[in-house]
């Protein structure tokens, strides 16, 4: 898998406590339904690819393949929202997570 990106380390040894908290609030959220890890993963990216958030796209296409999502079911979770979002935001999601998928 690829590294952390280098604005998350940045964060991690700046702001240790508040890198710390939004880290357990995600890992509390996530084992607080009844979603997999999985599907939690392609929901949060859906939602950054949502809200052209680069970074986040990359986080969570990263964080998907780790929890076992397919390439494929990386690309279908952000080719869904193209009627929801637009296709030039899906093209612009799908070219941030082939950065992260095709590095693998």
């Amino acid at each position: 898998m690829s590294s952390k990106p280098k604005q998350y380390e940045i964060i991690r040894e700046k702001f240790g406590d508040f890198h710390e908290a939004v880290e357990n609030l995600g890992k509390t959220l996530k084992e607080a339904g009844p979603l997999d890890i999985k599907t939690a993963e392609l929901i949060q990216l859906a939602a950054a690819a949502a809200i052209r958030s680069e970074g986040s796209v990359h986080s969570h296409a990263r964080r998907a393949l780790e929890a076992g999502a397919s390439r494929d079911e990386i690309y279908h979770a952000i080719v869904l929202l193209t009627s929801t979002i637009g296709f030039p935001t899906v093209s612009a999601a799908l070219s941030w997570a082939a950065e992260v998928i095709e590095k693998d």
